[in-house]
């Protein structure tokens, strides 16, 4: 027999927990293949003007720092980590746990966005964001600046999605704190999970492309 707090969660045109947690979970994925749409245009553009101007790409390239990049590559793997932990506590209905791993998923996403502003500031003082004062002294600059076009564009969809998640996450706290969740009731907990796995999968696809580009291993 459910528990007095897994009926206050039950919302009202569900018949029980798991047909709830299920419509959830089948919501949760149609909106991340939604995402993946999105970013799959993106992508495909990339590919199309790569194909087209792969010197420009690569000397745009260098031009990203593969140090930080590779910082928050590591940084991200550590957040799912923290990210499948605090699921994993939240279904064993462990609640300091779970406010433990969320805050140290929290802190790590915002680590992330951190360095990316270190890195944007880095290109403005370098006049190499794209538009008026774009200034880069090399006969392929047009296509380099396609390049960073791409860069900006990718990255700072990515992190938009980040400062999303780390939303969700913060709101996840709080009612974590309010012992909302359990081992009976634990389905936001692993939805914002697979949103967060989520974007976490697109930048590993992302550093590659844009970081990697030509260079040596």
């Amino acid at each position: 027999m459910a528990s007095d707090h897994s009926q206050t969660a039950l919302a009202h045109h569900f018949d029980d927990m798991q047909q709830q947690f299920e419509a959830s979970s089948l919501g949760m994925w149609a909106f991340l293949v939604t995402e993946i749409l999105f970013f799959g245009g993106l992508f495909a553009g990339y590919l199309v003007y790569r194909s087209n101007y792969p010197e420009a790409f690569k000397i745009g390239s260098h031009e990203l720092d593969i140090t930080l990049g590779a910082i928050n590559t590591a940084v991200l793997i550590g957040s799912s980590l923290t990210m499948a932990l605090a699921v994993h506590s939240a279904q064993l209905g462990k609640r300091k746990a779970i406010m433990l791993f969320l805050t140290c998923t929290i802190v790590l996403g915002s680590v992330f966005l951190g360095i990316k502003a270190v890195e944007y500031t880095h290109k403005a003082h370098e006049h190499l964001i794209p538009g008026a004062g774009f200034a880069f002294d090399h006969p392929l600059a047009p296509q380099v600046k396609i390049f960073l076009s791409f860069y900006f564009v990718m990255t700072g969809m990515h992190a938009f999605h980040m400062v999303i998640g780390i939303a969700l996450l913060s709101y996840l706290l709080i009612q974590a704190y309010k012992g909302r969740y359990g081992a009976e009731y634990f389905t936001p907990v692993e939805m914002v999970g697979l949103y967060w796995h989520f974007v976490d999968i697109v930048w590993i696809f992302l550093f590659p492309l844009l970081y990697l580009i030509g260079r040596q291993v």
